[in-house]
C-alpha cells in the first residue's frame, strides 16, 4: 500500500532514494523495482532487518534491475549520515507525527536534498486523526505514538520557509479511516473484535484484488476522509551567474 506518487517524484533508473522512517519499507521497495539506489533509513534495527531480508530476496528473484542498489541503515532522523545534496528524492512518509522536534527532521530532510530534486512528505490528515485522538488516548499516548496532529496548510508553510517550491498535495487510504476509528471504539489492542476484524478483512481483499468499486468509492472519499496527506516540494536548483 503506497502513499506516495512514485510516478510524480520522477523515480527510475539511477535515482538516488531516501527513505527516511522506512519502517518495514513498502515505499523503498517499490523505489527498487523501478531502478533507482535506495538507502531505507529508520530508527529500528529489527525493522531494517526484514527491510535487508526483503531486499535481497527482491534482487534473486529479479523482481529489480541489476544496476539498482538499495541498502538499509539505521540511525537518526534528526541527525542524517549524509552529505548536503546527497538525494535525488527524500521521502518521509508517516514519520513527522512521531517526532518532537520535527523543526530539526525538516531541516534535515531538506539539507540532503540535492537542487532540483523532489521531497514527499506524508503525514495524518488533520480531521480523521482528530477523531481517532478523541475517540482513544491509547491511540496516541503511548512510547512512539503521534505527538501532534498536523495542518496541512500549516507544514505546508513551514517546509515552504525552507527553500522549497510546493507543487502538489493529495489525499489518500479513505477506507482506512473508518478502520481506525473503529478500532479506537473498540481498543487499539483490542483485535478481536468482530467489527474491527470484518473491516480488515475487507481492506485485505481490496489491497489483493483492487477491484473497481473499493478504487472508485476511495477515490471519491479520499478528499473528504483521506487518512494521509501527502505534500510535494521540488528544491529550487542553483543558478549560475547570477541570473
Amino acid at each position: 500500500m503506497l502513499t506516495v506518487d512514485f510516478d510524480r517524484l520522477g523515480v527510475g533508473p539511477g535515482t538516488r532514494v531516501i527513505d527516511v522512517g522506512a519502517g518495514l519499507g513498502r515505499h523503498s521497495f517499490e523505489a527498487y523495482r523501478r531502478g533507482a539506489d535506495v538507502v531505507a533509513f529508520d530508527q529500528s534495527a529489527d525493522d531494517l532487518a526484514q527491510v535487508k531480508v526483503m531486499f535481497g530476496a527482491m534482487a534473486e528473484a529479479g523482481e529489480a534491475p541489476e544496476h539498482a542498489r538499495a541498502e538499509a541503515v539505521q540511525g537518526d532522523a534528526l541527525a542524517l549520515p549524509y552529505e548536503d545534496g546527497e538525494f535525488d528524492v527524500v521521502i518521509a512518509s508517516e514519520i513527522l507525527e512521531h517526532i518532537p522536534s520535527d523543526e530539526r527532521a525538516i531541516a534535515e530532510l531538506v539539507r540532503v536534498l540535492a537542487p532540483g530534486g523532489a521531497l514527499v512528505v506524508t503525514v495524518p490528515r488533520w480531521l480523521p486523526e482528530r477523531i481517532c485522538w478523541l475517540f482513544s488516548d491509547e491511540y496516541h499516548a503511548n512510547e512512539g505514538g503521534h505527538v501532534r496532529i498536523y495542518r496541512a496548510d500549516e507544514l505546508r508553510r513551514e517546509i515552504a520557509g525552507l527553500g522549497m517550491r510546493f507543487i502538489h498535495s493529495a489525499h489518500a487510504h479513505a477506507l482506512h479511516s473508518p478502520y481506525w476509528w473503529l478500532k479506537c471504539l473498540a481498543g487499539v489492542s483490542n483485535e478481536k473484535h468482530w467489527a474491527v476484524t470484518s473491516y480488515h478483512r475487507m481492506l485485505v481483499w481490496d489491497m489483493m484484488k483492487r477491484p473497481w468499486l473499493t478504487r472508485t468509492a476511495e477515490s471519491a472519499l479520499d478528499p473528504l476522509i483521506g487518512k494521509s496527506v501527502a505534500l510535494y516540494f521540488t528544491k529550487p536548483a542553483v543558478r549560475r551567474g547570477g541570473f
